[in-house]
């Protein structure tokens, strides 16, 4: 029987120096891959991608750091609970790894919902974290809650509105069993139409990235999970209100649609913050413009 060629066994052959990894920490398995030497920095990747959405930047930030790029709860070849999809509840399944391996301090790297949860590890344990990168995804706030239901009007055109964004798919993904009927393999069709609404060059998402993510979400299971991430925004929201302002050193990257979005709320929960905008970039930076990220995260990190 042919291998599939999207499974993690074949993909790692893109990320040359990297293994693929199996624990189950905090009740639930993860997948995450390794590889490089130096201090840790744990990766964590957003929707709807996975592990594989690193390889863009991986290889040059295991030149210097010993990384891990996880397969969050509900992605990939993680395990898909019923339950626990509250970023403090993923970012305790972040600690329980970061325990199992050991490490006594770790650096942070979140693009997205990853970007959600790798603030919740900070905002949790901050004595674990000793510096945190978030790219276009910040803790949810009741920020959200200003949302438009309904685009203003001119905003909703081919690509998406930098200072009048409309995302819908952050109400279409509350809705609980009937995106994974609409979807489930057809999710190809999402993630075409997604890629080329947020970001500026969608031919820099290459046929191999979508195909990849297509095979990770294209079943009914996989859409339940990851849309659970969304389900979750009034508890983490609560869960804001408590936190105190993050101590540690923050790197923030924002997209032409979200820097704007950054600048005016990181400040408030941040004490020692770092803000790049990445301009001539949509949402997915990585694939967008790599040398750039490198050259703040680097930097960054140094």
């Amino acid at each position: 029987m042919p291998q599939n060629p999207y499974s993690d066994e074949m993909l790692i052959n893109h990320f040359p120096g990297f293994t693929n990894q199996y624990v189950t920490v905090n009740g639930v398995r993860l997948h995450y891959v390794e590889g490089g030497t130096g201090m840790p920095l744990i990766c964590l990747p957003g929707w709807p991608q996975s592990w594989f959405s690193y390889q863009p930047v991986a290889l040059e930030l295991a030149k210097k750091y010993r990384v891990f790029i996880v397969d969050i709860r509900g992605m990939g070849s993680s395990e898909k609970p019923q339950s626990g999809y509250s970023k403090k509840t993923m970012a305790a399944d972040i600690l329980a790894l970061v325990q199992h391996l050991g490490l006594p301090k770790v650096h942070l790297m979140g693009h997205d919902i990853g970007g959600m949860v790798a603030m919740s590890f900070a905002f949790n344990y901050s004595q674990f974290t000793e510096k945190l990168i978030i790219l276009d995804g910040s803790h949810p706030t009741e920020g959200m809650m200003q949302m438009s239901l309904i685009p203003a009007p001119g905003a909703f055109t081919e690509k998406m509105d930098a200072n009048r964004p409309y995302a819908w798919w952050m109400g279409f993904n509350q809705v609980k069993g009937l995106p994974e009927q609409l979807l489930a393999g057809r999710f190809r069709y999402l993630l075409d139409w997604l890629f080329h609404y947020v970001m500026i060059d969608d031919s820099k998402m290459t046929s191999l990235e979508r195909e990849v993510y297509a095979s990770q979400y294209n079943d009914a299971e996989s859409i339940r999970a990851a849309n659970a991430w969304y389900q979750t925004f009034l508890e983490d929201i609560e869960d804001a209100k408590i936190y105190s302002p993050l101590v540690m050193p923050v790197l923030g990257i924002g997209s032409y649609i979200s820097y704007n979005y950054m600048k005016m709320g990181l400040p408030s929960v941040v004490k020692d913050l770092h803000l790049v905008g990445i301009l001539d970039s949509g949402h997915y930076l990585f694939e967008e413009q790599p040398a750039q990220v490198l050259e703040a995260v680097l930097s960054f990190l140094a």
